[in-house]
């Protein structure tokens, strides 16, 4: 089934019975060559990468409930290649570039919107970073513009620019930075893998992995074992306790991002906003809602929920940055378990079990990531060796401290990044 404008009026036409299912839901097989547990956007899009890229189709993914409804359905739907560091700033760039042409890749409309990112600074100094920021920007091949005080209000007339504490002196101003639809994602990357003979088999449970002499042979499900030659474990804040199951401990903690959604409103906010003296950012989605959230809650948790001090905190950050937010109704309010590695950076990488393999550690750039992460692991998996974006996401400078990557200067505590 191939969408096109012409199918759409088709369909329209003729009361919309000749759609099909997006996806194939069969029952698991004995044995495959690769096994991917998580079904959520990173795991997808692995399986789309090695069926599309390397041609492997003997590929399962395995998700616990139904596909994307972990972080890839709870997050603030963010895409942007702003990184400073080398290691982060090429992988980001891969993925963004990904990014502008996947609706075409995946014949799905994903809803990727390049409405524009500005990373608002406060400070001399601050000017002074995001200036810095920017010319790597530059130099690694994306856009960025430094903005004075006059050419944000030019963008962002609503906001308080002269409240005391933290009076806007600019931003740096990211126009291919923008948004996309979450739940979109996934299922445009779970079409086009199940259309290329990947099973994805929902509500199967990976109870524990098999290892025989130091190489991973099989998963253990709800459903019953499965064989496999590669398992890769791409579940985000369950990393630790999915790895757990093969004896490894990982540096990871997993925390709790709340973000919340208001009541539809008329289009106000063209642009993704983020308020780094606040730890608050913004965006307006296409049903109208203002889509925000804040800093982690900061205390470790596998629950899908937040606090509310720190629902408190977010709120008193958007009134301080744009007072008319406070005219708005919150709708609802959602939590997305962040695998926190110690130096803010992820991993994707082979580990000392033969066979198996890690996607994890992403704290914020999980959404953003998607397609490069998926293209990098699917890589990895195939010819068992890293992908040039990603060489810098290795397991083991947790080990030795060689090739840290600590993209904020916050330091070596998971949950500062």
């Amino acid at each position: 089934m191939r969408f096109s404008g012409l199918r759409v009026l088709k369909e329209g036409l003729t009361g919309n019975r000749g759609w099909g299912p997006h996806w194939r839901d069969p029952a698991p097989k004995p044995a495959y060559d690769i096994v991917i547990i998580g079904g959520g956007g990173h795991g997808l899009a692995t399986a789309f990468y090695l069926a599309k890229e390397h041609g492997l189709r003997n590929v399962a993914v395995l998700e616990k409930g139904y596909l994307g409804g972990g972080n890839v359905g709870r997050n603030t739907t963010i895409v942007r290649a702003n990184y400073f560091l080398p290691g982060n700033s090429e992988f980001y760039s891969h993925s963004l570039k990904l990014w502008e042409g996947l609706e075409q890749e995946l014949n799905y409309n994903v809803m990727h919107s390049q409405r524009g990112l500005i990373n608002l600074f406060h400070s001399d100094g601050q000017r002074d970073a995001a200036a810095r920021r920017g010319n790597a920007m530059i130099n690694q091949g994306d856009d960025a513009e430094l903005l004075d005080r006059e050419g944000v209000r030019r963008l962002l007339p609503y906001l308080d620019y002269d409240q005391g504490r933290f009076p806007i002196y600019g931003g740096l101003y990211h126009r291919r930075g923008g948004t996309a639809r979450h739940d979109a994602v996934a299922w445009g990357f779970a079409r086009g893998a199940s259309d290329r003979g990947v099973d994805l088999i929902q509500n199967c449970e990976v109870t524990g992995i098999d290892v025989e002499g130091g190489q991973v042979t099989g998963v253990q499900t709800s459903r019953g074992a499965i064989r496999a030659r590669k398992v890769a474990i791409v579940t985000a804040g369950r990393s630790g306790q999915v790895a757990a199951m093969a004896g490894m401990r990982l540096p990871i903690e997993s925390h709790i991002l709340q973000a919340f959604v208001t009541e539809g409103l008329k289009p106000v906010l063209d642009n993704v906003v983020t308020f780094g003296m606040g730890h608050f950012y913004i965006s307006q989605s296409d049903k109208g809602g203002l889509v925000f959230g804040g800093d982690l809650d900061m205390y470790p948790s596998y629950a899908q929920r937040g606090n509310l001090p720190t629902a408190e905190h977010v709120m008193e950050a958007g009134m301080a940055l744009m007072p008319m937010i406070g005219k708005a109704r919150v709708l609802r309010s959602w939590g997305g378990i962040m695998d926190m590695t110690p130096d803010g950076s992820p991993i994707i990488d082979r580990t000392d079990i033969g066979g198996l393999y890690l996607d994890c550690g992403w704290c914020y750039g999980g959404f953003k990531a998607v397609p490069g992460s998926g293209y990098a692991l699917a890589h990895l998996l195939a010819t068992d060796r890293p992908h040039d974006s990603a060489t810098g996401f290795r397991l083991d400078r947790f080990r030795d401290g060689v090739g840290l990557m600590d993209e904020e200067g916050t330091g070596a505590q998971h949950n500062l990044h």
